[in-house]
Order: structure tokens, then sequence, then C-alpha cells
């Protein structure tokens, strides 16, 4: 199956970002040869920003989002979020990248299930 995952919520502050990321981790890693595409709105990009450093001990987002990517997932964010937070295509994890609303759409055409967390 192909499942789309679109984020809205920060990388900190709740769990479901947390959640989200290792519910799609799960999917690509429990044999069943799932597809898996993220799409990130809002302060939900910065999920996918370089450099995150978090307390030992702690999870780290932008880790988790990498992680993603060299497992066959697609990371994309939305363009015109990114460049409302400043945060330029550069600085975002190996594999990231930034998108569109016309690539979400195609995203949502692929899909057999969309998930939004």
């Amino acid at each position: 199956m192909k499942f789309l995952f679109v984020f809205h919520d920060p990388p900190y502050g709740t769990e479901r970002t947390y959640n989200g990321l290792r519910w799609a981790r799960q999917l690509l890693t429990n044999g069943n040869d799932h597809e898996v595409r993220v799409f990130l709105f809002g302060d939900a990009v910065g999920s996918v920003q370089a450099g995150q450093k978090t307390p030992n001990g702690f999870y780290n987002i932008g880790k988790m989002a990498q992680d993603l990517c060299e497992n066959g997932a697609l990371v994309g964010s939305c363009g015109t979020c990114l460049d409302a937070r400043g945060i330029k295509d550069d600085n975002l994890v190996k594999g990231g990248h930034r998108s569109s609303m016309n690539e979400l759409s195609g995203w949502t055409e692929w899909a057999d299930q969309t998930i939004n967390v």
C-alpha cells in the first residue's frame, strides 16, 4: 500500500510529530513493501531543519525525518511555510526537500491512504 502522512504540528511541544514519524517508519520496516511519503505544513516544516540539538535521552525529530528518507520515504515541506519561517533549502536534513501544493496534490492522488497527523 501507499501511505501519505500530512503533518501540521511543530517538531517539539507535542508528541504528534514524534508519533507520526514512528508510525511512518514502522510502515516502511514491517516487511510489507509499503511506500511512504510525508508532507509537512506550517510549523511542522521545522521537523526537517538540519542541526537540531536535543538533550541526551530526548528524541531528535530531524534525525528521525532523515532516517525516514534513508529508508525510502519521500519527505517534502511546504515551500511557502519554509519561507515564512526563514528556513533555507540548504538547511534541510539530507533527503528532505522543498515541495509545493502541486506535488502534494499529486501525492494525494498517488496514495491509497492519507493520514493527517
